[in-house]
């Protein structure tokens, strides 16, 4: 077994305790760490400066300052090393050198499991737990090297073999592949995530080109990382190319429909023929566009209850968006009044009553129709517009009836009941005398 590194290092730093030039070894490790939090911060107050949203650099750079101090410690203690070492030893960076390397790989790979997976600020416990396993093994390999048994380790993992059909295969390499595709797997949905926060920032990009934009880059990236990893490993890309053949065969006949829903999900954020926050109505569904996700939409109605609409149907299907152009709605409320009544006066109160309403578009203005002579009296239609159906059309039409009905009654008009006229074929004493009669 080889001499224990924790311990060759103590001894030398043992030795060069007792020379003057020690001195210089623990002036540059100051030095180091100094320049590390000066930098650190600096760097900190000149990205978060400005504008959040006006450039890459701003993602995240106030959780990635916890990244920057370890991370420089490094840098300026390689750099330290490196210029030390022409005039004297160098074994207190050489012993700080793998501590600070270890915090600055824990404190990233935090920072970019954060940024991939936390939502909404909120650590889940599997992520807890995983950064927690993940710290430990790095420490834990901190000390197998100075401790000197990583070389054994390695020697231990390599030398057990697996069987894997007719080959064999070292449990090392099944970590290291294992690692390699974890970690290309990691980076691509953490750069999806920030091409994703990119493209949402951008001020002037539709909000359908925003999401095929971050959507497609996600694929691209996740499919990249595949090929890489898989390459890291030592597959043949080759041997896909049955696979990926087999895989469209089931696209086609087993996976008809998800497949026409990702698709059809594609050509909606292509075409722009919907939005979020559009009103639609397909089907029996209608409500407001919450989501526009790869597979389905998600549709708000005005009563809160969502309806999940895979993206087939929006492209099969006649679809009314009502604010696809022009986010304006039309409306009508109609009554019937007594044919005595005077209706040049009526008829603009009626529109008067209706523009005073909160919501009703003053233009186009409101307006009062006769539509036709009805059975029980003049049949009335009084039409508006409003701009923002999201908001509900039963408060609205409420609100403007009631209006309706304070006119009316100021204008004393008559809203009749039904009439009818009932003609008997015989007059009452002629039907007593016979049914007398029969009795």
């Amino acid at each position: 077994m080889s001499t224990p590194v924790l311990t060759s290092l103590l001894a030398d730093l043992a030795d060069d305790f007792r020379e003057p030039q020690f001195l210089w070894q623990v002036a540059t490790v100051a030095v180091c760490f100094a320049l590390a939090w000066l930098s650190s911060r600096y760097l900190k107050r000149l990205f978060t400066g400005g504008d959040a949203s006006s450039g890459m650099v701003h993602i995240g750079v106030q959780s990635f300052s916890r990244v920057l101090m370890p991370l420089l410690s490094v840098v300026f203690l390689a750099i330290g090393k490196e210029a030390l070492a022409r005039w004297q030893h160098t074994h207190l960076l050489t012993l700080l050198f793998p501590i600070m390397g270890s915090l600055a790989m824990i404190r990233l790979a935090f920072y970019i499991l954060r940024k991939t997976f936390v939502r909404e600020g909120r650590i889940g416990s599997f992520l807890a737990a995983f950064e927690k396993l993940f710290a430990g093994l790095v420490w834990l390999g901190v000390v197998l090297h100075y401790t000197g048994l990583w070389p054994d380790l390695i020697d231990t993992l390599d030398s057990i073999v697996l069987p894997v059909g007719k080959n064999k295969i070292s449990l090392l390499s099944i970590i290291q592949a294992t690692i390699s595709v974890i970690f290309t797997m990691v980076i691509a949905l953490w750069a999806s995530a920030a091409l994703e926060a990119r493209l949402m920032a951008l001020p002037n990009a539709h909000s359908s080109f925003k999401v095929v934009m971050s959507r497609v880059g996600r694929a691209l990236l996740i499919l990249l990382a595949i090929l890489i990893s898989l390459t890291l490993v030592g597959i043949d890309l080759t041997v896909l190319s049955v696979f990926g053949g087999a895989l469209g065969v089931g696209l086609g006949f087993g996976l008809q429909k998800i497949a026409s829903s990702y698709v059809s999900g594609f050509i909606i954020l292509i075409d722009r023929s919907m939005s979020i926050g559009d009103m639609i109505s397909v089907d029996k569904f209608n409500g407001k566009v919450t989501q526009i996700n790869t597979r389905y939409t998600v549709l708000q109605g005005l009563d809160g209850a969502e309806s999940v609409i895979p993206n087939e149907m929006l492209v099969s299907s006649p679809v009314q968006n009502y604010s696809l152009t022009n986010s304006s709605v039309a409306m009508w409320t109609d009554l019937t009044v007594a044919y005595d009544t005077d209706l040049d006066s009526l008829l603009p109160l009626l529109a008067q009553a209706a523009k005073s309403t909160e919501r009703v578009c003053q233009e186009p203005g409101p307006s009062a129709y006769l539509m036709r002579f009805g059975a029980d009296g003049l049949e009335l239609r009084v039409g508006f517009w409003i701009a923002d159906p999201e908001n509900g059309r039963s408060n609205v039409l409420s609100a403007v009836n009631r209006a309706i009905w304070t006119v009316i009654r100021e204008q004393g008009a008559n809203l009749p009941f039904p009439q009818r006229v009932v003609t008997l074929a015989q007059s009452p004493a002629e039907l007593a005398r016979e049914l007398g009669a029969k009795s």
